[in-house]
């Protein structure tokens, strides 16, 4: 044997040791691990959570949105930083109202924040970091466990150098590790970078850091062009938290918007597909009802929310047992 077939034989080894390791940090197959995603062994495995978003057109405040979920039966609620700041400047006690959530039965899994962690003005991100460590003070005041990141004030400049993204990424996860809250890289499909389930992944992938997740959304997937099948090879730990939600036939990407987004079940998403994807028998899921449908907001708050859970059980079920 020469000298070159020992060293390509030592390479090839090399590399699917590298790719070994590769698919267990993304959730790829192996031989104990079908490529299939679980039916009926996924039941029991899902958390199901109100975003507030969807009865924020009522108005009716931050600690009346936590009292309907609980009467609609939802396991977590995730508010808008911009509701708990309201709740804030109105004397409220973040405290108080983090002991009546879980009275209720319910968990603050994640909320919705708008910190410009991912920008290259290095003043305006500094002031972003300050903003998130804010946001996650309160979130540790209620008792919270994860805030959003989207690309916010990169969103309509154009793509981003991802490996800086990491990097600023890793920076906000070391700040949350302060507060004990968990930031989730979201995908924006209308932006003009991480706009892909597979750049945002990159950004979390290469942060390097231990707590590193994604927030998917159905609605932000589909705008932004990419396959829901790419859902399967994200590990358990990837995603802990994904928007549901819904688009009809007659909204092409180009012109959906998030204003379009209707009841799990109601548009025609391959709801069954995408669920079997991130729905298994080894970790828990949240699944976060996030719709912007004005057409709801003029309903009664707790009809919505109470529609909305029964309609994401549905197909929470539908997919489980097909």
């Amino acid at each position: 044997m020469s000298t070159h077939e020992i060293s390509r034989r030592n390479w090839l080894g090399s590399t699917a040791l590298s790719a070994t390791a590769v698919g267990l940090s993304i959730g790829a197959s192996s031989p104990s691990q079908s490529a299939e995603p679980p039916k009926a062994s996924a039941r029991g495995t899902v958390k199901y959570c109100l975003n507030t978003s969807t009865i924020r057109g009522q108005k009716v405040g931050l600690e009346r949105e936590v009292e309907i979920a609980a009467k609609a039966g939802y396991n977590a609620i995730e508010p808008w930083m911009g509701t708990i700041g309201d709740f804030v400047n109105g004397s409220g006690s973040l405290k108080d109202l983090g002991k009546k959530i879980r009275d209720l039965g319910l968990v603050v899994e994640s909320a919705i924040g708008f910190a410009r962690w991912i920008v290259d003005n290095d003043e305006e991100r500094m002031k972003g970091l300050e903003e998130a460590k804010r946001d996650m003070d309160w979130l540790q005041q209620l008792g919270g466990k994860r805030i959003a990141a989207p690309p916010v004030g990169a969103h309509d400049k154009g793509p981003v150098d991802l490996l800086k993204a990491a990097a600023r990424f890793r920076e906000l996860c070391d700040i949350g590790r302060q507060f004990g809250i968990v930031p989730e890289c979201e995908v924006w499909g209308f932006s003009k970078c991480l706009s892909r389930l597979g750049e945002t992944a990159f950004v979390a992938i290469e942060s390097a850091h231990p707590d590193a997740c994604i927030l998917p959304d159905i609605y932000h997937l589909y705008k932004g062009g990419s396959d829901f099948s790419g859902l399967k090879l994200l590990s358990s730990s990837a995603v802990q938290v994904f928007h549901v939600n819904d688009y009809p036939a007659d909204f092409p990407r180009a012109s959906i918007a998030d204003k379009d987004r209707v009841y799990p079940g109601d548009g025609v998403a391959p709801m069954t597909e995408i669920l079997r994807s991130v729905i298994r028998p080894e970790r828990p899921i949240v699944l976060s009802l996030e719709l912007f449908n004005p057409e709801y907001w003029k309903q009664d708050a707790q009809q919505v929310a109470n529609t909305g859970l029964e309609k994401m059980k549905t197909v929470v079920q539908k997919a489980i047992e097909s």
